[in-house]
């Protein structure tokens, strides 16, 4: 009993809590091909439900400079990604790959990989299809994706309000909407864009 009186004078004695400092507002500035990134928020290198994936040395983790976007986008990201795990427990962890640079601005071959035309602001991602065999890294053939799991992740992306999304045309994988759209070099990833 003594030693908790003396806890309680102790704890009015000290200062109170700094008050929270507000978070600034991320903001994607430009057009995907042609834009910048200002107050980004960088995107984890795993979770339970997702790990990272880097182009540029074809391994894992992706390294830490390559993984910036808007709130908006790393927060759906993550929040898709939970929700698929949820709805699937047993499925294999999902690939994260690129998303921009910290600043944003240009991010082509010059920075490993094959590059990227966009990925300049802050509202591109790219997601690895799940595996058949369930290793975490990209498939290499369209044979190797599991296509009911990758519509499922697509159809999640697009409820959870993305203005695009490229997939590749020989995945198998249903075109439900306008804004999903075929494209070439995507057997592997697809890349799927948020609002600024």
């Amino acid at each position: 009993m003594h030693l908790l009186a003396a806890a309680v004078a102790t704890a009015a004695l000290l200062p109170p809590p700094a008050p929270a400092v507000p978070e600034l507002p991320s903001r994607a500035v430009g057009v995907p091909h042609a834009g910048r990134l200002v107050h980004g928020v960088q995107l984890p290198e795993q979770g339970a439900a997702f790990f990272t994936w880097d182009w540029g040395t074809d391994s894992s983790p992706n390294r830490d400079w390559r993984r910036w976007g808007t709130s908006r986008t790393v927060t759906t990201t993550l929040t898709v990604l939970a929700e698929f795990h949820a709805a699937h427990p047993d499925a294999p962890r999902i690939g994260v790959a690129d998303l921009s640079r910290p600043r944003g601005g240009t991010f082509d071959a010059r920075y490993g990989g094959s590059g990227h035309a966009s990925h300049q602001n802050g509202r591109d991602v790219d997601v690895t299809y799940p595996r058949k065999d369930r290793l975490e890294r990209p498939p290499l053939r369209a044979a190797q994706i599991d296509r009911t799991l990758a519509q499922d992740l697509l159809d999640r992306f697009v409820r959870a309000g993305a203005t695009a999304v490229f997939i590749g045309p020989d995945t198998g994988l249903t075109r439900k909407r306008r804004l999903v759209q075929w494209l070439s070099n995507h057997t592997d990833h697809m890349h799927v864009r948020f609002p600024p």
